[in-house]
This record gives structure tokens, C-alpha cells and sequence, in this order.
């Protein structure tokens, strides 16, 4: 992501982020970015990190002065080695985020094979530095090290991670998905045994991608379209801001009254899309200068298998994912908000390609609404928006607590009789 935003500004405005999505402390982790005349702008030591202002940021000038009324970061010595290593990297993310610190205790890298999103992003740039302590000359050869094999992200043993990027916002990006893995791992093994995507199926995610859409006629925007348009980016802002979506992964749509349909776009950052960013399709053909998100056709094809849904949302909240990379089937009875809003979730192996899509949309049902694809993705339907979102929340909501009850103790269902009367009581249709 391109951007013109001056340097303080960009690193306020990611380190903001990070913090309130939790992914720090006040105290924890650092930023820096190199600019166009070679400046390095980095984070100061010893300011609160939820309250960062562009004042406090500091500049190194390339002839080793410094500009600001703090000091630089106690990590600038390894800021400075990967700079020195990778000229190519123009900024660094370092915090520790919880989940990725625990695999930093454990030593371990998370499974990247586990979930096709993150292996397009990751596959090849995790590396592991030891440890050392921080600010030292040690810690910064250890971690410049690492970054010299070429990868983009590094663990550093028993304190958290450091990821590089083009820019802020494509580092940001990494350490976000990185961390997103890492939580799904951690469920994943809290409920059962992982099972990883194939050779043969971490091809065919590789080779999937974009397709070059025909360009459609401009069309007149109707008001349906402009209130559509609107919906989406508050509900995809609102989706990010409760940490069910990261700032890449995650998409929306709307059919409209003309059969044409709204999407979220390709490679836009979740957290600033805007109304104009939303791509239309009508036909096959896509909005001149847009790019639709890459499950664009499956969204098609529900529309098409089904007339009466509206809305569609393919996603991968961090504990609705622990039942797609594990064995263990996701239980909807437990409460009756579960069956009433998600009924029962079915699971479909991982496929990607035309004939897949169609076939995980014929899966879909008013008695089956949810469907998770092994190792993918979760696939929510409704008749508007916010019946989708009210599905998302409440599978990911009621995953969490099915996650979390593993440490208190056997789930107790609702018995098959009170499930025949939720069916009754609510008017839903028949169990599958």
C-alpha cells in the first residue's frame, strides 16, 4: 500500500492499531520506516504506546543526528542491523502479540500448512532468532541474521516477533496474519488434532488467484446501491474492530434488487476501505479499475443457487477456524441462540476452482446457513447484512465458549426433545 501520509503519521496510526486490537502493551514494541531521502523514522523509548502522538516520533537522519524530544527505541540496534541486511525492507513491526509470544516461548514457528489465507501469505518468510537481550548488539545479529535468508518475518525466541515490509502498512499486514495463524493454531489444538492442507492442495492454492474480469458498462449508481455500498464498509469496519476479519482477509456482498451484486475488493486494507472501494459486478463483468476480492464467484454462485439470500460473507474468525483444521465437529447444541440462529454447520473438504464453489453452494440451506471449508474459510449467508453478521458473531462467540469450555468441563447438550421444541417454538424448518 502506497501511501503519501507523512512518516510520524503512518506509525501512529499502525501502532494505534496495534494496540487496541491488543496485539501490545503500553510499554511493548517498536516501529520504524526508512523515507524517500533515507531517514529513518522510528518509535521513542519509554512512551506509552495507546497514547503515541506524531510529536513523539523520532527521525535518525543518514548523518546520524536525531530529531525529536524523546530518544529512539532500546530496539533501534536491530532495526538498524535488518535495514543493513535487507535493503529491500523499507519497515519494520515488532510487539508482542499473545499468541505469537507463546509460540516464541515454546520456540516454535505456527503452521502455516494449517490454513490456505495464511500459507499464500506466509509460506517461506518465518524464520527464528535466539535469543539475546533486547538492545543488544547481540539480539540485533541474531535477528539481521534471519532476516539475511530472506524472509519477512522473525521469532524471536522468548520475547515476541519483528516482521519487514515494503512499507508500514504491508508489514503491518504480515504481522497481522501471522498472529491471526498463530490464534487458530492454538484453539485448533485446544479442541483437537490439526490436520495441514496437502501437497497437492497447497498447489492448487498457489495457483489459484484473480481472474481478468470483462469490463462492464458505467452504470448509474441507484440509492439501493449507495445504502448497499454503505453497508458493507460499516459492517466490514465493525467486523474488524470485534477481530472477526484482519485488515486482508475477509469478505462481504450484497445482491441487489437487479440481480447484480456488490463485493468487497482485492487487496484493500479492512480498517480504511471506503464506499467507492466496494466493486460491482453484473453478468460476469466487473467495475472499470476494480478488482473483486478472490472468492468473488463463490459469493456468485450462492446467488444463483439461491434466489432467497441476499447476503453472503466467506470469513475465518480465529475460533470458528479451530473446527476447520481439526476433526472435531462444531456443536450448535448447546444454547438455544446457537441452533436458533446457526442451526446445524456442516464441514466440506478443501477445494478451490468453479466446480468447488458450486458445490459448497448447493450445501447451503435454510437449515445449514454456515458452512465451513476444511483448512479455508466459513462461508455465512442470510437474507440481509445483518442476519449475516448476527451469524458470524454467534459462531464465533459460541466457538470461543465451547473452546473455553475444555478447561472447565464435559459439555452438557440440549436434549433432542428441546431442540424439537426450539424448532417448534421458533417456526424453523426441519432438522437435516
Amino acid at each position: 500500500m502506497k501511501t503519501n501520509i507523512h512518516p510520524a503519521e503512518q506509525i501512529v496510526s499502525i501502532m494505534e492499531r496495534i494496540y487496541k486490537y491488543e496485539m501490545t502493551t503500553i510499554s511493548g514494541g517498536n516501529l520504524s520506516l526508512i523515507d524517500e531521502n533515507g531517514d529513518m523514522w522510528i518509535t521513542p523509548s519509554g512512551v506509552d504506546k495507546g497514547n503515541l502522538t506524531v510529536q513523539d516520533i523520532m527521525c535518525l537522519k543518514k548523518d546520524g543526528t536525531a530529531e525529536g524530544i524523546h530518544t529512539p527505541s532500546v530496539e533501534l540496534p536491530f532495526h538498524q542491523g535488518i535495514y543493513e541486511a535487507r535493503p529491500d525492507i523499507k519497515a519494520i513491526v515488532h510487539a508482542h502479540p499473545p499468541a505469537l509470544v507463546s509460540f516464541s516461548m515454546a520456540r516454535k514457528k505456527p503452521n502455516a500448512k494449517l490454513f490456505m489465507n495464511t500459507y499464500k501469505h506466509i509460506a517461506g518468510s518465518m524464520e527464528i532468532a535466539a535469543y539475546a537481550i533486547p538492545g543488544s548488539e547481540a539480539l540485533k545479529n541474531n535477528i539481521a541474521s534471519q532476516f539475511a535468508k530472506g524472509g519477512n518475518a522473525v521469532i524471536m525466541e522468548n520475547h515476541g516477533l519483528v516482521v519487514g515490509g515494503t512499507d508500514l502498512f504491508e508489514a503491518f499486514h504480515l504481522f497481522e496474519t501471522l498472529e491471526y495463524l498463530a490464534r487458530i493454531e492454538i484453539n485448533a489444538n485446544t479442541i483437537g488434532k490439526t490436520f495441514e492442507l496437502t501437497e497437492e492442495q497447497l498447489k492448487k492454492v498457489n495457483d489459484s488467484g484473480a481472474k481478468q474480469l470483462p469490463v462492464q458498462e458505467k452504470h448509474s449508481q441507484t440509492e439501493e446501491e449507495a445504502q448497499a455500498r454503505d453497508a458493507i464498509v460499516q459492517f466490514l469496519k465493525r467486523l474488524y474492530d470485534r477481530k472477526l476479519i484482519t485488515s486482508k482477509m475477509g469478505s462481504l456482498s450484497v445482491k441487489l434488487s437487479d440481480g447484480s451484486i456488490l463485493v468487497t475488493p482485492a487487496h484493500t486494507d479492512r480498517k480504511l476501505i471506503s464506499t467507492q472501494d466496494i466493486v460491482h459486478l453484473k453478468e460476469g463483468k466487473c467495475e472499470a479499475l476494480k478488482e473483486p476480492c478472490e472468492f468473488y464467484e463463490l459469493h456468485e454462485k450462492i446467488y444463483q443457487e439461491h434466489p432467497g439470500i441476499s447476503s453472503a460473507a466467506v470469513i475465518a474468525p480465529p475460533y470458528l477456524m479451530a473446527y476447520a483444521i481439526t476433526e472435531t465437529s462444531y456443536n450448535t447444541h448447546i444454547i438455544p441462540e446457537a441452533y436458533v440462529v446457526l442451526r446445524d454447520i456442516g464441514k466440506v473438504p478443501f477445494d478451490t476452482g468453479s466446480d468447488h464453489y458450486k458445490a459448497v453452494a448447493k450445501k447451503i440451506a435454510d437449515n445449514n446457513p454456515v458452512l465451513l471449508v476444511e483448512n479455508g474459510y466459513a462461508v455465512v449467508t442470510g437474507e440481509n447484512l445483518l442476519k449475516v453478521f448476527d451469524r458470524i458473531e454467534v459462531a464465533e462467540y459460541s466457538a470461543k465458549a465451547l473452546v473455553q469450555a475444555k478447561h472447565v468441563g464435559e459439555v452438557i447438550n440440549i436434549r433432542e426433545e428441546d431442540i424439537d421444541a426450539i424448532i417448534q417454538g421458533f417456526k424453523l424448518s426441519a432438522k437435516s
